[in-house]
């Protein structure tokens, strides 16, 4: 991916969430190294809230109506709350109001979670809310790949199959 092409390969997204893999096991071993000093309800509140604000109300939506089209309401919420940005606001102001304490890492641990274990980011308007593949994307690809490949592209356009 770059600036003017916006998607990414198999292999270039399992390197990205490889990427949030490491900050998930920093936060993680941060977290289980101060457990002792964690605050059990503001971990478990700060870990769940994201979700039972930007996800399940999405999810049961998705789940509820036969077309499995829902509104775009649901795509914003869970946009903002699984952002880093969002979140980094919500530690900041969390920091300013009540002082720095480890149960703030229950926040990087869900979002970079999220993004390596299940490999799920922010969700754009066109996409199904649950995964599920685009065939647009597919064709994308399958012809990418036909590119990738030199013999395969050179066949293409001499007119001479590849062997």
């Amino acid at each position: 991916m770059d600036a003017r092409n916006l998607f990414e390969t198999p292999v270039t997204y399992r390197l990205i969430r490889l990427e949030y893999g490491l900050g998930l096991v920093v936060s993680a071993v941060l977290f289980f190294a101060h457990l002792d000093e964690v605050r059990w309800l503001p971990a478990v509140g700060l870990f769940a809230y994201i979700d039972l604000i930007g996800y399940l109300p999405g999810a049961i939506a998705y789940r509820r109506t036969p077309d499995k089209r829902i509104s775009k309401a649901y795509f914003v919420l869970y946009n903002v709350m699984h952002s880093l940005v969002t979140q980094g606001l919500v530690v900041l102001a969390w920091i300013w109001l009540w002082g720095a304490e480890w149960a703030l890492l229950a926040i990087p641990v869900h979002l970079f979670g999220d993004r390596a274990l299940f490999g799920n980011f922010l969700k754009p308007f066109a996409l199904s809310f649950e995964p599920e593949a685009h065939p647009a994307y597919i064709g994308l690809l399958d012809r990418f790949h036909q590119v990738e490949q030199p013999s395969a592209a050179l066949g293409e356009v001499t007119g001479v199959p590849a062997r």
